[in-house]
C-alpha cells in the first residue's frame, strides 16, 4: 500500500487515481501528525510526501518515518512546486526521500518511478525475509549440533562406563569410537577382535546388518588378548537414526563365558541325570512287573489254604461239631476269618492289577451300568434300591476298569443305605468345559462330570480325606463288612484315566461321589 500526504485535497485526489489507474492500493494523509498517526497503524511500501505543509513539513516527515524501525526501509517521494532549489533537493535527500519530483508531475514518469521503488521494496522485504529466515535455521542448526554433541559426550560417557567392550560405527560401517574395554580384545581401535574360526556366520551377519539396517545380537566366541583363549560373548549392534537414516551404529560385547560355561555344564548334568532317571525307570519297570508276578502268584498261593482251611472247618461244622455248640461257633469264626481274608487278597491282587498299562477304547458308560445292575441284584432286592441313570456319555476308557469303579460305587452305596429307608441312587453325567468339579456345563465340552448321589447314612466331610486311602473305614468291620480298599481302587482307575474324584456328605443324609474324565484321551 502507497501512503500519500498532501494538505491540499486535489492534488491528492489526482495522485490517488493515477496510483489506482495502475493498479496500486493508496492511503491518504492530509497533514504530518496523520500520516504518523496512520504509520503507527498500518504497513506501507512507498511514501509520498508534499514539502510544503502546515505544521510539519514534508522534510520533518520523513525524518520521523526513517527514524522508525518499522519504516526506516520504506522509500520516500518528494513533490513539491516552490522548492525545486538544489538545495532543497539537498535537504530531501539527506532527510531520507529516494526521489525529489518538481510538480507539475508527470503521470507516466511518476507511474515508472512508483513501479521502480514499488518493486526495488518488495524484492528488498523478501531478501529480509530471507535473510531472518536463513538466520533463524542457522541458528537451529547451530543449537542442533551443538545438542548433538552433547549426546555424542553423552554416549562416550555412558560406553566409557559400562563393564563391557562398547564401540560406535559410522553409517558404513567404520569404527568410530571404542571404549576402554575394547583394548582387551584389540590392539588397535580401528581392529575388529579376533572371532573364532568356528564363528564365520557372524561376520556375515555383520555385515547383512550394515546392509539392511536391522539390529545384530549373535553369540561369538573372541579371543582375548591376555589369556589368548577365546571367551563367548553377546554382540549386540543397534542402528542410531535421524530423518529415518541411519547416522551411527551404537554395539556392546558382553562377556557371557562363565555363564555359557555354566549351562553347558548343568545340561551335561541333566542329560546325565535324565539317563539314570530313565535307568531307573526301567530298573521300576521291571521291579513293577516282578511285584505283579508276585502278588498274583502269592495271592494264588495264599488263596489255596484259604479254601482248604474253609473246606475242611465246613467238614468239622457240618460233620463233627453239631453238637458241641462252643466248638461250632469257633469253627465258624475260623470260616468267617477266612472268607474275610480270601477277600482281602482278591482286592489286593485287584488293586495290584492297576499298575498294569491297558489299551482305551470307545466305552459306553450305559451298558457297563446296564451290565452291573442285574449283578447286585440280590443286594438290590434286599435294599428295596431304586437306581436311576440319566444320559450317559461314550467316552474313552478301560472298559473293565470303569465296571470296576462303578460296581465298587454302587456297592458301597447299597452297603451303607438306611435300613429303614429305600435306597435310592441317581447317576447323572454332563459335559463340561474343563476338568474341575465346579465347572459350569457345556455341551461342547471336552469333558465329562459323573455324580453317584444315595439317601444312605453318608458320612462326616471332615474325614472325607480318609475314605479314598487303602485300609481305610469309617466304620468297624461289624458294622458293616469290606476291606477298605473298594474306593482306594475307584480313586486309582479315575486317576489312571486323567481324572478328579471327590466325595461330599452329610451324616445319615446321604453321599454324593464326583468324578471328572476327559471324553477322549491323548495319547502319545
Amino acid at each position: 500500500m502507497i501512503l500519500i500526504v498532501d494538505d491540499r485535497p486535489e492534488n491528492i485526489l489526482s495522485l490517488k487515481k493515477t496510483l489506482e489507474i495502475g493498479g496500486f492500493q493508496v492511503d491518504t494523509a492530509h497533514s504530518g501528525d496523520e500520516a504518523l498517526r496512520k504509520i503507527l497503524n498500518h504497513e506501507y511500501s512507498l511514501f509520498i510526501l508534499d514539502v510544503q505543509m502546515p505544521g510539519m513539513d514534508g522534510f520533518e516527515v520523513a525524518e520521523t518515518i526513517s527514524g522508525y524501525s518499522k519504516t526506516k526501509d520504506v522509500p520516500i517521494i518528494f513533490l513539491s512546486a516552490v522548492n525545486t532549489d538544489k538545495k532543497f533537493i539537498a535537504k530531501g535527500y539527506k532527510s531520507g526521500g529516494v526521489d525529489y519530483v518538481a510538480k507539475p508531475v508527470d503521470p507516466d514518469i511518476l507511474m515508472l518511478k512508483v513501479k521502480t521503488l514499488h518493486k526495488l521494496h518488495e524484492q528488498k522485504r523478501e531478501l529480509n525475509n530471507m535473510h531472518q529466515s536463513l538466520s533463524e535455521e542457522i541458528e537451529t542448526r547451530k543449537f542442533a549440533q551443538e545438542q548433538l554433541v552433547i549426546k555424542i559426550e553423552e554416549l562416550r560417557f555412558i560406553l566409557e562406563s559400562i563393564p563391557q567392550a562398547a564401540f560406535t560405527l559410522n553409517p558404513n560401517g567404520a569404527i568410530e569410537f571404542v571404549n576402554e574395554y575394547w583394548f582387551l580384545y584389540a590392539n588397535r581401535p580401528d581392529e575388529l577382535p579376533q572371532f573364532h574360526p568356528d564363528d564365520f556366520s557372524v561376520q556375515q551377519k555383520w555385515e547383512s546388518a550394515l546392509q539392511t539396517g536391522e539390529p545384530l545380537m549373535s553369540e561369538v566366541r573372541i579371543k582375548s588378548i591376555a589369556s589368548n583363549e577365546y571367551c563367548y560373548h553377546m554382540l549386540k549392534m543397534i542402528p542410531i537414526r535421524q530423518r529415518n537414516e541411519i547416522v551411527k551404529w551404537v554395539g556392546t560385547l558382553t562377556d557371557i563365558h562363565e555363564q555359557k560355561t555354566l549351562n553347558q555344564l548343568l545340561e551335561q548334568k541333566v542329560a546325565e541325570r535324565t539317563q539314570e532317571l530313565l535307568q531307573k525307570n526301567e530298573e521300576l519297570e521291571e521291579r513293577n512287573h516282578e511285584l505283579q508276578q508276585f502278588a498274583y502268584v502269592a495271592s494264588h498261593d495264599l488263596k489255596e489254604p484259604l479254601r482248604k482251611v474253609q473246606m475242611f472247618g465246613s467238614i468239622l461244622q457240618n460233620y463233627l461239631l453239631n453238637k458241641d455248640e462252643t466248638a461250632h461257633s469257633n469253627v465258624m469264626r475260623i470260616i468267617e476269618s477266612s472268607q474275610r481274608m480270601g477277600t482281602l487278597i482278591e482286592d489286593l491282587l485287584r488293586y495290584s492289577r492297576l499298575s498294569t498299562s491297558s489299551l482305551y477304547e470307545s466305552t459306553d458308560i450305559r451298558q457297563i451300568l446296564t451290565d452291573i445292575i442285574p449283578d447286585l441284584e440280590l443286594s438290590i432286592n434286599e435294599k428295596k434300591a431304586i437306581i436311576n441313570i440319566g444320559t450317559m456319555p461314550v467316552l474313552d476308557a478301560i472298559p473293565g476298569q470303569m465296571r470296576q469303579v462303578f460296581q465298587n460305587l454302587l456297592s458301597n452305596s447299597l452297603k451303607y443305605a438306611k435300613s429303614d429307608t429305600p435306597s435310592v441312587i441317581n447317576i447323572v453325567a454332563e459335559t463340561v468345559a474343563s476338568k474341575n468339579f465346579n465347572a459350569y456345563p457345556d455341551p461342547s465340552g471336552r469333558y465329562c462330570r459323573i455324580t453317584v448321589a444315595d439317601n444312605g447314612i453318608g458320612f462326616n466331610e471332615a474325614y472325607v480325606h480318609k475314605i479314598f486311602k487303602l485300609f481305610q473305614r469309617l466304620h468297624t468291620r461289624q458294622e458293616y463288612e469290606g476291606t477298605g480298599i473298594g474306593l482306594a481302587i475307584v480313586k486309582k482307575i479315575i486317576e489312571k484315566h486323567n481324572g478328579i474324584i471327590t466325595a461330599t456328605g452329610k451324616e445319615d443324609d446321604g453321599a454324593t461321589f464326583t468324578f471328572v474324565l476327559p471324553l477322549a484321551q491323548q495319547t502319545n
